[in-house]
Formats: structure tokens, C-alpha cells, sequence
């Protein structure tokens, strides 16, 4: 697989969706497989530098290269992986998430699933 999208509806306004995803700390509350998350600046812009390290010591590094109000883009620094989140507002309180993540050459080696939305849904709605 080339790429993946995945769209889940979340009942929390836009801003607080991309607040806490662009939050490293919070990296690890809804992907399991990711131990620990640090950035080299706060807040975000683009080109700040996020590295996470997953279960099993590997540690990735990731570019931000487009920071918009409903949406941030991030490049792998060692491949030609990118991934995108995108944030419709529904109405005042429920947002729509897109997220797009594909290889420019290549093949996704572990794409996202649903249940990984689900469970940033979860967190997020029981804040």
C-alpha cells in the first residue's frame, strides 16, 4: 500500500484536536506503539523537529512542513514518508479528522489503523 486515509468524527472543537496531537507528551496517551515523543521548539512551526521513540528503542525524526490552522503536515527526515492531518469543524463542538499518510517511493511498512483514531478519539473525549 501506497498510501491510507482514514476520516473519524470527534466530539471536540478543531483546535483543541490539533492542540493536543502537536502536544509531544500526549503522543504516547493514543499511539501505544510510541514510548516516548520530544520536539526541539514549543510551539510547532514549520520546521520544528519531532523525534519519538517506539517499543522497541527505534527512534524516528520528523519535519514539520506545512502548519496551518486546521492542518500540519509531517516528513520523515530519513525516508519519503509523509503524513497529514487535516480538521473540519461539523459544528462548534465536533470535528471531522482526516488522516492521510503516504510514501513517496515505496510501501507504507505500517500503516495506521482505525483503532488508533479510535482510541485519540477516546482520550480526547474524556478529557
Amino acid at each position: 500500500m501506497k498510501e491510507l486515509k482514514l476520516v473519524i468524527q470527534i466530539h471536540c472543537p478543531t483546535k483543541d484536536i490539533i492542540d493536543f496531537c502537536l502536544d509531544p507528551k500526549n503522543t504516547p496517551k493514543w499511539i501505544h506503539s510510541i514510548v516516548i515523543e520530544q520536539t526541539n521548539e514549543w510551539p510547532p512551526r514549520v520546521g520544528t523537529i519531532y523525534r519519538n521513540q517506539n517499543i522497541n528503542g527505534v527512534w524516528s525524526e520528523y519535519k514539520v512542513v506545512t502548519f496551518k490552522e486546521d492542518m500540519f503536515e509531517l516528513l520523515s527526515t530519513t525516508s519519503t514518508y509523509h503524513v497529514r492531518y487535516t480538521l473540519r469543524p461539523l459544528d462548534t463542538v465536533t470535528s471531522e479528522l482526516e488522516y492521510f499518510e503516504w510514501m513517496e517511493e515505496g510501501e507504507l511498512a505500517q500503516p495506521f489503523t482505525l483503532d488508533i483514531l479510535k482510541k485519540l478519539k477516546t482520550v480526547l473525549e474524556q478529557r
